[in-house]
C-alpha cells in the first residue's frame, strides 16, 4: 500500500505517525496545493488530508486511489459523486475534539466575560505599582451564574458545553438548527427568544442552509447589548460585516471567534481592523486542536484504514 499524506502541518509535527507504517509505503508532504495534489497521489492507494481539495482535478491521475481519509468532521472539500463514479470510499472522523473545543468555548467566554485583557494590561503597563488601593476593577464584570446561556446547536459538543456552563450555575437554554437534536434536560426555546434573553451565546453548529448567514444584523439587533456571542461552529455562519458593524456600535458587547469566513484570515476581513480585545478576540481555528484530540484524531484514522484494509 502506497500511503500519501498530503498536509500533515494540519495535523502537527508533534503527533507521532510512524505506526501508518503498519500499512505499507508512506509519503508525507506538509503542504500541497492543488497542483502538487495531482502529482503527489499518482501511485496512492490511501490519501489522508485535511483542507486539500478532493476533486476530478487533484485525484484524476490516481488510478490505484482506494480510500481518502479525511483528519476532520467536514468533507465540503470532497467531490462526493466524483468519488462514488470511480467507486473510492472515503472516511471522516467526528467526536475526536469534543472536550478541546467545549474547552476553548469556555476559554473565550472567560477571557470577555471577566474583561481579562484590560485586567492583564492594567497590571503588565505597570498601572498597578504602587496603585493606592489593593485592587482594581474599572472594568466590572458579572458571575456566570444565574445568567442564561443559549447554546445554538445542541449536538455533542453543544451538549458538552451546556454541562460546562451548568456546572457554573448558568440557566441553559437551546435552539436546535437542524430541529433533530432535542434534550430532556435543557430548555428548548425559539431563535428570536434565544437571542433576546441570553446573556452569552455560543454556536456550535454545522454550516447547512439552516445556518448559512443566521447570525446578521437582524440577529445581532435582537440581542441583548450586553451579551457575548462565541462562534466555534463554521465562520460563515456569522455575517462578519454585520458583527464588525454590532461590535463598533455596541449592539453587543463582545465576541469571541475561532472560526471565520475565509480562513485564513482574508485581508479584506472587516474584523481586522477591530484592535480592541476587551471586545473582540479571534483565535486562528484552534479549538480543535489540543494535544490530546490531535492524537486521538489520528488513532481513529489509523483504525479506519485498518479496518478498511480488513
Amino acid at each position: 500500500m502506497n500511503i500519501v499524506f498530503l498536509d500533515r502541518k494540519s495535523i502537527g509535527e508533534d503527533i507521532d505517525l510512524n505506526k501508518f507504517n503498519d500499512f505499507g509505503n508512506v509519503t508525507i508532504y506538509d503542504y500541497s496545493t492543488p497542483d502538487e495534489a495531482a502529482e503527489r497521489t499518482v501511485d496512492a492507494d490511501i490519501i489522508i488530508l485535511n483542507k486539500v481539495p478532493v476533486n476530478e482535478q487533484t485525484i484524476g491521475n490516481a488510478k490505484h486511489l482506494k480510500l481518502v481519509c479525511v483528519t476532520a468532521t467536514g468533507t465540503n472539500n470532497l467531490d462526493k459523486e466524483y468519488l462514488a463514479k470511480r467507486g473510492i470510499e472515503w472516511r471522516n472522523v467526528a467526536g475526536y475534539s469534543t472536550e478541546a473545543v467545549a474547552q476553548h468555548t469556555l476559554a473565550l467566554v472567560l477571557y470577555l466575560f471577566e474583561h481579562l485583557n484590560y485586567y492583564d494590561n492594567y497590571v503588565k503597563t505597570e498601572k498597578y505599582v504602587n496603585d493606592r488601593l489593593f485592587t482594581h476593577f474599572e472594568m466590572h464584570f458579572n458571575e456566570i451564574a444565574g445568567k442564561r446561556w443559549g447554546i445554538i446547536g445542541l449536538g455533542a459538543i453543544g451538549r458538552r458545553v451546556a454541562e460546562i456552563a451548568t456546572c457554573l450555575g448558568a440557566e441553559v437554554v437551546y435552539y436546535s438548527t437542524s430541529g433533530k437534536n432535542h434534550s430532556d434536560i435543557y430548555k428548548e426555546v425559539d431563535f428570536d427568544t434565544l437571542l433576546s434573553t441570553s446573556d452569552i451565546v455560543s454556536i456550535h453548529a454545522p454550516l447547512d442552509d439552516n445556518t448559512l448567514h443566521l447570525m446578521d444584523s437582524k440577529a445581532f439587533n435582537k440581542m441583548k447589548s450586553s451579551a457575548i456571542l462565541i462562534n466555534v461552529g463554521r465562520g460563515p455562519i456569522i455575517v462578519e460585516k454585520d458583527l464588525a458593524d454590532a461590535l463598533n456600535n455596541n449592539v453587543i458587547a463582545a465576541a469571541g471567534l475561532d472560526v471565520l469566513d475565509v480562513e485564513p484570515m482574508s485581508s479584506d476581513n472587516p474584523l481586522k481592523n477591530i484592535k480592541d480585545s476587551n471586545k473582540l478576540l479571534i483565535t486562528p481555528h484552534i479549538a480543535w486542536a489540543a494535544v490530546e484530540a490531535r492524537a486521538r484524531l489520528m488513532e481513529i484514522i489509523h483504525g479506519q484504514i485498518k479496518e478498511f484494509l480488513g
